[in-house]
């Protein structure tokens, strides 16, 4: 699949377009996060959505920026594992397998030194496709390709919908207005949100604004345009005799002097796991195909570059590409790249392509003469012809940061920030969780250094200080309030433009988390225009918050989403609903050490009297504790728990003792439960079953049907009253 010569479209836009577009969800780009906000909407039930993306391909990270090695590590118990995949993005991930199975023998080819999964551009932007192909076909799913936004309708403080123009090298003259109930900007760049007048921020945040430790005090000469920067990926495959590309404009080998002292490739299987240094090189770091360890025919070896020398840094630019901007707008070479036009920017990313190539030539002559000729030198690579591009490169630059919406709550660095290298919980865990995240701040090396006295000649990176990629992070949720504007109406954000500062950003980035909060946007303004209201009233109502939740998890035509961060939680387990529904809401909280549910624990009298008596607390007054210890074997911090669920229930006569140490069985939870005034399974008390021991996994679905069943407490929206 290549893509479509933007070129051809005018003509046909010309025709077909000239009435205005009436949809009920707009939603404004074509990356994984757009993509999985527009099918979440249109899964649930939204008539008319209408996706309109600036290029031909859909799937950003994994397609269009080229970035096909998957991260998604944390760190259990010392060792690098993948964070637990859910909802949509575990639905493309075993897409990508299936793909790689039926083409490679197996479904994951890459053994690559940063991630299990990978998938080739072309291919990831045909499993985005086939995604959305069943709602586009019933007509619920419009795609609009190769338009960007030019200016945003609105009305007493409500976005009302978006004119879009062609890009460069289309037809001029050539628009296409789309009016929307509702809008949700899911761009690169927050285009939409930007010229909507909806508050946002760009660039680093002060300390003084969050009290965020890595945040400066102060901004210097170049700290306004400071951003995470991008990278132009560069997607190579084997081929026969010399490709090395001509020496790109601006080649100094200074500028890539880092690669001189790097190994280029290691003969590795990465047998030793992700992030294992013996696998660690320029060639397998994030290698797409290993077709020599698996035996595959010549010519199928894949990989991609993404490496710190190639990074772009966005501010300090070259005086070439300060004098293009200046030529186009007086003062634009001051502005952070959110406030350029999207003509402006391309001036940048031309610039960081010639950078990227510049690292390629690098690679094919100075360190092929440094190690020597073999047959995985980069100099028999050759640019991948798949993305249909003349330059064969990817056609968006891969981001790491961009427009960040000034939204109902803000996440923080203190939000999320580890106190050790072992991930464990974040200090910040609202109850309007949409998903759940973790991932190291990670910025690249975000300004440059100038080695001459010629601001257009060599340079290289250099990392700020406090802006690393080495800061630990705990596991987070990330709450609804974060998707709405704290103003403007009609609007939601997706994709990077949400409720975070830059620092957090530099962690809430990655293909997986972006799909996420699509899902968890498309979810919220399905619910918007079901009860005709705006996201602010979502946002500021309990229960449609939880109504919310609800859909996420339990998943509509495909998996459901983590709100909470267990690493042992899938959405095939029976009890994930529960599991995630009661955490959320505070009433089954884990252990401070441990980032495991454990399904198969078998629970004590203790930890039960504890999940039930916070169930209990979210449906009435706790009863006041008496001086005197009703038990002679329950102490402190016990007591609390154990004496509010025996006194706020009818478990009169009490005994002596309590036992907080025996073993739970099913008739033990049936009892307690009953006593409680909460409906019990009669399944519990089966002959036979009784004295079964009682697990966590069967608890917490027990415990989750009896709070659903509730008098007056309206878990479930679907469920019909009782």
């Amino acid at each position: 699949m290549k893509l479509r010569p933007l070129i051809l479209l005018p003509l046909l836009g010309a025709l077909l377009r000239a009435e205005p577009i009436d949809a009920d969800l707009l939603v404004v780009g074509g990356g994984e996060s757009a993509c999985a906000a527009a099918l979440q909407a249109a899964r649930l039930g939204v008539g008319r959505v209408v996706l309109v993306n600036d290029i031909d391909w859909l799937g950003g990270q994994f397609s269009a920026e080229g970035v096909g090695c998957l991260d998604e590590w944390t760190t259990v118990k010392g060792k690098r594992v993948n964070f637990p995949r859910s909802g949509l993005f575990l639905e493309v991930v075993e897409r990508m397998r299936a793909h790689n199975s039926a083409r490679y023998g197996v479904p994951a080819p890459g053994n690559a030194f940063c991630g299990t999964e990978t998938i080739e551009p072309a291919a990831a932007a045909r499993i985005f496709e086939e995604l959305v192909r069943p709602q586009v076909e019933a007509g619920q799913l419009r795609l609009e390709r190769g338009w960007e936004p030019e200016r945003v309708a609105v009305a007493d403080g409500r976005v009302t919908g978006v004119i879009f123009r062609r890009p460069d090298g289309g037809d001029p003259a050539a628009r296409l207005e789309v009016r929307a109930r509702l809008t949700l900007d899911a761009s690169d760049w927050g285009d939409v949100i930007r010229l909507s007048g909806a508050a946002y921020g760009a660039g680093p945040d002060l300390r003084s604004r969050f009290g965020e430790p890595s945040a400066p005090e102060a901004f210097d000469e170049a700290g306004r345009q400071e951003m995470n920067p991008i990278s132009w990926c560069l997607v190579l495959r084997e081929a026969e005799g010399d490709q090395t590309v001509p020496r790109p404009r601006g080649y100094d080998p200074r500028s890539f002097a880092a690669l001189d002292k790097t190994p280029p490739w290691v003969d590795s299987d990465m047998s030793g796991g992700i992030y294992s240094m013996t696998g660690w090189s320029v060639y397998t770091h994030r290698r797409l195909v290993d077709r020599w360890h698996l035996g595959l025919p010549m010519g199928t070896e894949a990989t991609f570059l993404n490496w710190p020398v190639q990074d772009y840094p966005l501010c300090q630019l070259p005086q070439r590409v300060v004098d293009a901007l200046e030529r186009n707008e007086a003062g634009a070479s001051r502005k952070n790249l959110v406030d350029l036009t999207p003509a402006q920017r391309r001036l940048i990313f031309d610039d960081a392509k010639q950078h990227a190539l510049g690292m390629l030539h690098h690679l094919q002559t100075v360190v092929h003469e440094r190690v020597g000729d073999f047959p995985q030198s980069f100099r028999y690579l050759r640019l991948t012809d798949e993305f249909g591009t003349a330059d064969r490169l990817p056609p968006k630059p891969y981001v790491r940061e961009g427009l960040r919406l000034e939204a109902l709550y803000m996440l923080r660095e203190q939000d999320i920030r580890a106190e050790t290298r072992e991930p464990k919980w974040a200090k910040f865990l609202p109850e309007d969780a949409v998903f759940g995240f973790q991932f190291n701040i990670d910025f690249h090396p975000t300004r440059r250094r100038f080695l001459t006295g010629d601001r257009d000649g060599p340079w290289q990176y250099i990392h700020t200080p406090e802006r690393g990629w080495h800061t630990d992070t705990d596991r987070a949720v990330f709450p609804l309030r974060g998707l709405v504007p704290v103003k403007m109406d009609g609007l939601l954000g997706g994709g990077k433009n949400i409720g975070v500062s830059s620092v957090v950003q530099s962690a809430l980035r990655l293909h997986g988390q972006m799909m996420h909060a699509g899902q968890a946007a498309g979810t919220l303004a399905w619910i918007c225009l079901r009860d005709d209201c705006q996201p602010r009233a979502i946002a500021a109502d309990p229960a449609r918050v939880r109504e919310v939740q609800l859909r996420l998890v339990r998943g509509c035509g495909g998996p459901g989403v983590l709100l909470w961060p267990w690493q042992d939680l899938a959405p095939s387990d029976l009890h994930f609903e529960a599991a995630n529904l009661l955490a959320v809401r505070g009433i089954w909280r884990p252990e401070a050490d441990s980032v495991f549910f454990e399904p198969a624990h078998e629970m004590s009298r203790r930890e039960l009297a504890q999940r039930l008596t916070a169930l209990l607390d979210t449906l009435r007054p706790r009863p006041p504790v008496p001086a005197s210890p009703l038990y002679e074997d329950v102490a402190e911090p016990d007591r609390a728990a154990i004496e509010a669920l025996v006194l706020g229930g009818d478990f009169q006569p009490l005994a002596p003792r309590f036992q907080p140490e025996a073993p739970a069985t099913w008739a033990t939870l049936h009892a307690w439960l009953t006593r409680s005034g909460l409906a019990a399974s009669p399944g519990l008390v089966e002959k036979g079953r009784a004295e079964l021991l009682l697990t966590r996994a069967e608890a917490v679905q027990h415990l989750w049907r009896a709070l659903r069943l509730a008098p007056g407490h309206q878990e479930d929206p679907t469920r019909k009253s009782q």
